[in-house]
């Protein structure tokens, strides 16, 4: 049985602390779906299709890694693809208290399905898309929180 795991997230714009959780987690799966999720009570800064297009520029180097936009539950999504497995990055202790309601009820909705929690790394645990989106909508240089890949794309536009 392949071993199936999606990372569920706005990645609003992707991170390097989105990057450091996801290059530490993908050898423990045959497969990491970065699942973009759309959200109809969020206004994203950066379209799907940004999104999408940073993150398969990305890891085009790595076939384990795939990028996909999915909306609804995110427990229907792991069956549609056949993920047995959630990824959540951690930050800091208010992100588990979060995350465990979270996984707590999608256990509840989908027992089969299991989620599981990978702390980033101390360097990047203040980095936070949100964070992120602020510095840019300020007209500062978010560069030092982002991958080149998204910093070009940026430039770009």
């Amino acid at each position: 049985m392949s071993r199936i795991c999606l990372f569920p997230g706005t990645f609003d714009p992707i991170t390097k602390g989105h990057i450091d959780v996801i290059e530490r987690a993908v050898s423990l799966f045959d497969k990491l779906v970065i699942g973009i999720g759309s959200n109809s009570s969020k206004q994203p800064m950066y379209s799907e299709e940004q999104r999408t297009g940073w993150i398969k520029d990305i890891f085009r180097h790595d076939p384990r890694i795939e990028v996909a936009v999915y909306s609804g539950l995110t427990v229907e999504y792991c069956r549609e693809i056949k993920a047995a497995y959630i990824l959540r990055g951690i930050r800091y202790i208010s992100d588990f208290e979060y995350e465990k309601a979270i996984a707590d009820m999608n256990r509840m909705l989908a027992p089969d399905i299991e989620t599981i929690f990978l702390t980033c790394s101390p360097l990047y645990s203040t980095i936070s898309s949100t964070l992120v989106r602020d510095v840019i909508r300020n007209g500062g240089n978010a560069a030092m929180f982002l991958p080149p890949e998204v910093v070009a794309g940026l430039k770009a536009d």
